[in-house]
């Protein structure tokens, strides 16, 4: 919503500098988005005459011109515009002088061997129009030397706010000037518009079929309007906000919508055949609208139709078949109430939107129907001039009446400030309201532009916002005896931990559908009946999704085909396995496609790896960590041994990751060819998922054993290990039985290599583990350290039957 201080100041009386009313409107729930000051931004030009104009020595289209600038001796200034010649009035910048067309601070330049000292500027520098075909032309006239925001007079700020969709009363500068006045800004002028008797009968009732879609409908007609360009102060309203005259009729319409936030819409009556119907459109009727668009229109459409079709899209746009324009005599001024939620579906299924939409399907003041079509018509008959006739009303022209019985102490329990008894009623008068009673209960009737307040809180927050938000007391929560409890679930810190464990191993998140096809979703372990869309918004996207892995997928193949073959996706949302509510997870997943490897994460030395099942599965243990799962516990099983593993996983290179058979954290691994072809995805692509849900709770009681937390004060010891070992023994037993051996003195066992090549025998394979040994008492000598090597071997050995290699 955009106005001038020139257009605010004549409907409040203020002094108040355009400073402090922007910030009053900030304070008062009408943000200010943006102050236009063209005065102040304009201040350094001046009007200069060129003297002289001659060809630059070095360039064909370069003139070097002595400009007169009213101050002292001509100014050199080397030009390009076309039209720059001897006697030519125009705006000078000179050097230090900030160009917003350009973005640049003007400074003292040699352009072909030539010095130029400032500017001689177009409209576009100076972003006053689009037009940059030439320097600024003015009258011989114009002083010279004067500022030229004053001589044009630009000194009109332009204001911008920002409304909320509740705020239907500000949509309109009478409405914000109230709110100021109120806010003791100024005094605010509320003159009602007076009623215009007409000289003959009202032209026949509007017939309105259905008045769930159209409450009330006021129609005049004016005869004899002469229709031209609008005047100069009309025109320099409309165009100070944006708006491009037309012509005075439509100007009229425009301007009542930003003045009075009321819609109106004008019909050439000569162009009317018939009778004016408001009723739904039906199926196969279009519309050729004022924008020149043509528009298909269905049963769920209100429209206003005479005897030949459709003529205007009610509360929206009208159609271009019955515009206004210079050789209009006659017209039908309409001013009518339209369902907000009709008129939004509408302006949405169309594509349209209006000035008028916008105000509408906030909701218009009922009870200014009829005074507005006063008010345009006041206009008409003052610029156009012409006969009224009388009025012609359908429906109901006010809405009803609301009363709400306020506790006064109600605005110290929701905000905790006192406010008194008086100043509640000259505030709320001031907006509007009427106050009666002595309390401690009053009766307060709600204004009927105010369709947003309905009860008790909405009184209160009018009375804080005008009194001031900052006077709102700063009071702590009582915390009580009782610790305070966490303000997040357990699943809502998995899902942040999670987040910032993947994107810190270099991942980028994404954010995909939560629908698939139904072939994608058969093939993902979905494609349930439950699970289907009843009223999808694509054939494609019919399913609930079963696995983030297909939408990352696609993802992925499209940064492919853009070039970007290299990406590491994840993504933290909702899987569907059923439709009920236990059914339904919270999944951490990512995929890695081509060389967007892991291995050398973190590493100066790294190079670059084609992707494998260990970077899912790197990630995947990450994700874990990162939420507190027991990492002792885990257990990797591979998807060829375990039950119920996914399909769309290579058997032969993945795994899921359990804590026993019943409880299945996730799975990684590479993607199966068949689901790759399936999903039209080239490889190497692989992806893990982890359902946090499945993380066991951490246990409500410290257990027995107390967290080491101190930094160890002795240098810590590794050794490593290569044990000859059958091929089916798993390297996870292997390192599970290393690490029980003393549980307090190894912290840790990681797993570096596994060789089955020349120098293995046949059936055997290699397992290389690396074992880190933490004294907490004293140093480690040679005798200690090879007695804890021995016992590691022969558990290694107890457990898996593997040897020591040589």
């Amino acid at each position: 919503m955009k106005f001038t201080l020139s257009w605010l100041k004549e409907h409040l009386d203020t002094t108040e500098p355009v400073e402090k009313l922007a910030e009053t409107l900030t304070m008062i729930g009408l943000e200010v988005e943006h102050l236009e000051d063209k005065a102040k931004a304009l201040a350094p030009y001046v009007i200069a005459k060129v003297i002289t104009a001659e060809q630059h020595p070095n360039a064909d289209r370069l003139r070097v011109c002595m400009v007169d600038t009213g101050e002292g001796a001509p100014i050199q200034v080397v030009c390009g515009a076309p039209n720059a010649r001897a006697g030519l009035v125009s705006v000078f910048a000179p050097p230090g002088t900030y160009i917003p067309g350009k973005d640049i601070t003007l400074g003292i330049g040699n352009i072909r061997g030539v010095e130029s000292r400032g500017m001689l500027c177009s409209a576009a520098e100076l972003e006053l129009s689009e037009d940059h075909d030439g320097i600024i032309e003015l009258p011989g006239d114009a002083p010279v030397g004067k500022p030229y925001a004053e001589w044009a007079g630009l000194g009109d700020p332009v204001i911008e706010i920002n409304l909320t969709p509740n705020r239907a009363d500000a949509t309109g500068v009478h409405g914000i000037a109230r709110d100021l006045g109120a806010a003791d800004m100024g005094k605010f002028h509320n003159d009602a518009p007076k009623p215009i008797k007409g000289t003959f009968a009202a032209p026949a009732a509007v017939t309105v079929e259905d008045a769930t879609l159209c409450p009330g409908f006021a129609l005049r007609l004016v005869r004899g309007v002469k229709n031209g360009p609008s005047p100069e102060w009309l025109q320099r309203r409309l165009t100070s906000i944006g708006l491009r005259p037309i012509n005075a009729l439509v100007d009229i319409t425009n301007f009542m919508t930003f003045d009075r936030g009321r819609p109106l819409h004008v019909f050439d009556a000569a162009k009317v055949k018939g009778s004016l119907v408001v009723r739904r459109a039906k199926a196969g009727e279009s519309l050729v609208a004022l924008d020149g668009k043509t528009y298909a229109l269905d049963n769920t459409m209100c429209v206003i139709a005479d005897d030949t079709g459709v003529e205007s899209l009610a509360g929206i746009m009208g159609g271009e078949a019955t515009g206004c324009d210079e050789n209009t005599t006659d017209v039908l001024i309409e001013s009518a109430l339209w369902n907000e939620i009709n008129i939004a579906q509408t302006g949405r299924k169309l594509g349209i939107n209006s000035d008028a939409r916008y105000r509408f399907e906030r909701g218009v003041d009922p009870a200014f129907m009829v005074p507005g079509l006063e008010l345009a018509t006041k206009l008409v008959l003052d610029i156009c001039g012409g006969e009224p006739s009388e009025i012609a009303l359908t429906g109901k022209p006010y809405g009803d009446d609301r009363m709400i019985e306020f506790p006064i102490d109600e605005v110290k329990r929701l905000s905790g400030i006192d406010v008194p008894l008086t100043d509640i009623k000259r505030h709320l008068t001031h907006l509007g309201f009427m106050v009666a009673g002595q309390g401690p209960v009053v009766k307060i009737a709600v204004p009927s532009w105010r369709a947003d307040v309905t009860g008790k809180a909405d009184i209160v927050e009018e009375i804080v916002r005008i009194i001031g938000v900052d006077r709102v007391p700063l009071t702590p929560f009582p915390r009580g005896d009782a610790p305070r409890k966490p303000v997040l679930t357990a699943l809502q810190l998995r899902t942040r931990r999670a987040k910032r464990a993947l994107a810190a191993r270099g991942m980028v998140e994404a954010v995909t559908w939560s629908f698939l096809s139904k072939t994608q979703a058969e093939l993902f372990g979905g494609g349930k009946p439950e699970l289907a869309l009843a009223n999808p918004i694509a054939s494609d996207l019919s399913d609930m999704r079963p696995s983030l892995v297909p939408g990352l997928i696609a993802a992925a193949q499209a940064n492919a085909d853009r070039g970007f073959g290299d990406v590491a996706l994840f993504e933290v949302g909702q899987v569907f396995l059923g439709d009920q509510p236990e059914q339904q997870f919270t999944a951490a997943t990512g995929v890695r496609r081509a060389m967007a490897s892991s291995k050398g994460f973190g590493r100066a030395w790294s190079g670059s790896w084609t992707v494998d099942a260990f970077d899912a599965k790197a990630d995947a243990l990450a994700v874990l960590a990162a939420c507190g799962a027991p990492m002792q516990a885990l257990q990797i099983v591979p998807c060829r041994e375990a039950k119920n593993a996914p399909q769309w996983l290579h058997p032969g290179r993945s795994a899921t990751i359990q804590i026993g058979p019943q409880n299945v954290l996730g799975h990684f691994g590479e993607l199966h060819p068949r689901v790759l072809d399936a999903l039209k995805a080239d490889g190497p692509l692989v992806a893990f998922e982890v359902l946090l849900d499945r993380l066991p709770e951490p246990k409500a009681r410290a257990t027995r054993a107390k967290p080491q937390l101190e930094l160890a004060a002795f240098q810590p010891v590794s050794r490593d290990f290569a044990f000859l070992t059958d091929h089916n023994v798993k390297a996870a037993d292997i390192i599970r039985a290393a690490q029980g051996v003393d549980k307090k003195l190894i912290t840790d066992v990681t797993l570096f290599d596994v060789y089955d090549g020349k120098g293995i025998p046949e059936g055997k394979k290699s397992v290389a583990i690396a074992v880190t040994l933490q004294p907490r008492e004293k140093t480690l000598t040679d005798q200690d350290i090879e007695a804890v090597a021995t016992k590691i071997v022969a558990e290694v050995t107890k457990k898996t039957g593997s040897t020591l290699r040589e």
